[in-house]
């Protein structure tokens, strides 16, 4: 995800209306006891702070500067510092039960780079839940048809998407990288046409 990433303000992002209760679900499913959290690229800290809420004690990193900026002004109850998964972060900040990382993975240009950070943070059998742009057959047919492609793949977009992940593609990245897939979740319209989806994956190696 590139620092120059601009945040504005301490507002919730729009897709966090969607995203909220599939990764809640999925913490409460995954049955964690231990209340620790931290949130890969958690951007101006408010989804951070939705967690703390519930009980969560959440610590993120993020490479925008404006967004820790806000975070550190406005969520004083989360910990967030500037960082990415193009460093060593589990030596900066040890291991955790759970990391979540919303909307990140389809700004990476390594992505087995970043979930192998990601899985170095994690405690043995720890749950990594992750989201991103849903993709699909019909979907991606829906698109085409409608002559939405290059408006949805925009290459114009500064610092914008540049991987789009499907379910199984994602699921194969976690698989290859010491993961069992346990949940998924497709969020924001019908299924078949889901703006997100949200996968839950546990360390296994």
């Amino acid at each position: 995800m590139s620092p120059d990433y601009d945040y504005k303000s301490a507002s919730s992002g729009h897709h966090h209306a969607y995203l909220l209760p599939a990764v809640k679900q999925m913490l409460v499913s995954s049955g964690i006891t231990d209340r620790r959290l931290f949130d890969c690229g958690c951007g101006n800290g408010s989804f951070g702070h939705k967690l703390v809420e519930d009980g969560w004690e959440v610590t993120g990193v993020d490479p925008s500067e404006d967004g820790v900026t806000i975070a550190k002004k406005h969520f004083p109850d989360v910990r967030v510092e500037f960082g990415s998964t193009e460093e060593d972060l589990a030596a900066r900040f040890g291991t955790f039960p759970v990391v979540i990382s919303l909307e990140v993975v389809e700004h990476v240009y390594a992505p087995r780079e970043y979930i192998s950070r990601i899985r170095d943070l994690l405690e043995p059998g720890g749950s990594v839940i992750l989201s991103t742009p849903y993709h699909g057959y019909l979907k991606n047919l829906a698109i085409a048809i409608t002559d939405k492609w290059d408006r949805h793949h925009t290459v114009l977009w500064d610092h914008g998407h540049i991987k789009f992940w499907s379910v199984a593609t994602l699921s194969e990245l976690l698989h290859e990288s010491g993961f069992k897939v346990e949940d998924v979740a497709r969020v924001g319209r019908i299924p078949a046409l889901a703006k997100s989806m949200v996968i839950r994956a546990v360390k296994t190696t």
